[in-house]
């Protein structure tokens, strides 16, 4: 079973304390004279009533859905798919905010799935508490399946009927057999297109009792096109 389900057991008890700004960088100078900054009192998204409207507008208006994450075993490209909107949307506004690049794979389970986007440092709690607190709803559909490359969301396993999704953390199965098992359970929104021989690599790696890797994974994703 996946637990934040493919949820990380160092971090998870961890909570956010003093939050910092998450803005886009390529307007930082403008943004800082128009916006107030982004806090855990003035996140971006405040609250789930807004989610939907806020990703609906934001995925119109960032249409991309290819990205590149960069590891010191390599790059990994991965293709998010369109119909699953609010996935996608939430996806590309974290890559676009950085949210990542203070993030690693911090869960590894062998020949099963590695797992991405979260960090036991006060750095990434508090860019999680500006962007805001909420859940994905569930968006899995049954041409996506658990297969070897599958990009899928993270869920937290408690009180959690509607197997909403967790924003911040992702996972990719590495095994050839897949992760049937959780098929419905997760949305799948994406694949992996390049670089599974990396994601191998990682999986290799020798991890803790809680599957945190015992040497630091951290990465960094851009935005291809």
């Amino acid at each position: 079973m996946l637990s934040l389900s493919c949820q990380d057991t160092k971090s998870a008890k961890k909570e956010p304390s003093e939050p910092v700004t998450i803005i886009d960088t390529i307007q930082v100078k403008e943004e800082e004279k128009k916006a107030p900054k982004r806090t855990s009192k003035n996140p971006l998204i405040a609250s789930q009533a807004d989610l939907k409207p806020f990703l609906k507008k934001y995925g119109e208006e960032n249409p991309e859905t290819k990205v590149r994450i960069e590891t010191r075993f390599g790059n990994i490209e991965v293709t998010l798919f369109e119909d699953t909107p609010l996935h996608r949307a939430n996806f590309i506004m974290l890559v676009k905010n950085e949210y990542f690049n203070t993030t690693q794979f911090h869960r590894v389970s062998p020949d099963f799935v590695v797992q991405g986007g979260n960090n036991d440092t006060k750095t990434t709690a508090n860019n999680r508490a500006s962007i805001g607190r909420y859940l994905l709803p569930n968006e899995a559909k049954k041409k996506y399946k658990h297969i070897r490359g599958a990009f899928s969301a993270a869920k937290y396993s408690e009180q959690n009927i509607s197997n909403a999704s967790s924003p911040f953390e992702f996972f990719i199965v590495q095994s050839h057999r897949g992760a049937h098992h959780i098929d419905g359970d997760h949305t799948v929104f994406g694949r992996v297109t390049k670089g599974m021989d990396v994601i191998d690599e990682i999986n290799k790696v020798t991890v803790d009792g809680s599957e945190w890797p015992e040497e630091n994974i951290y990465m960094k994703i851009e935005i291809i096109e």
